[in-house]
């Protein structure tokens, strides 16, 4: 197998690093809802059930955590954001996304990482379905883009024309996360950074 590449500032660790940073919440999956909202047309709904049933997306990326690991060889699994969210009907103007989780805790993304062809509503890991500390029943999984983006114990997808700051953003991490960019907290700015509407991107 080809070796993976590493980006600059990471290094392999050899196990997960569990952040909880608002503690880990008791999920009941039974009453569970993913809500699409914010600046749509229509709010949407899907049960733990109805994401399970969806086509799923598989593949095999590594993860890259901010504090500098990266953990490879990691097998995601799960349903495709795009196809998550479009239903909403998503406004043209919308611009972000914000990641809300059964913790409080938030994690803004903007719109052309969050809807990428790669950005996933992660269900299963290694072929297993999220163990609670890793974020259980679902969590976005965006490659590109460094770990604290990918929010544990998601319940909310918020579609959103201007940006907000999520929990780690309130503390000066950046705004995007780009890992191959080296954006790691505000001030940090990618050679390639780009602004584009959902409805100029596709």
């Amino acid at each position: 197998m080809e070796e993976e590449p590493l980006p600059s500032g990471q290094v392999w660790g050899r196990r997960w690093i569990i952040y909880a940073a608002l503690g880990i919440p008791q999920v009941d999956v039974s009453s569970w809802k993913l809500t699409v909202d914010g600046n749509v047309r229509n709010v949407v709904e899907y049960s733990y059930d109805e994401l399970i049933s969806m086509e799923h997306v598989s593949y095999r990326r590594p993860f890259h955590c901010v504090t500098n690991w990266s953990i490879k060889d990691v097998i995601w699994e799960g349903v495709s954001i795009r196809k998550v969210v479009e239903p909403a009907g998503v406004i043209e103007d919308s611009r972000w996304v914000m990641f809300h989780c059964l913790d409080g805790y938030t994690a803004p993304v903007p719109i052309e990482d969050a809807l990428h062809q790669d950005s996933i509503i992660a269900l299963k890991i290694n072929g297993l379905p999220l163990a609670r500390q890793q974020g259980f029943p679902a969590r976005p999984f965006i490659p590109h883009l460094y770990g604290w983006k990918s929010a544990k114990w998601l319940r909310r997808i918020e579609l959103m024309k201007d940006y907000k700051d999520g929990y780690w953003e309130m503390y000066g991490y950046h705004e995007r996360g780009n890992v191959w960019e080296e954006e790691r907290f505000k001030g940090d700015e990618g050679r390639h950074r780009k602004r584009t509407s959902y409805g100029t991107m596709w």
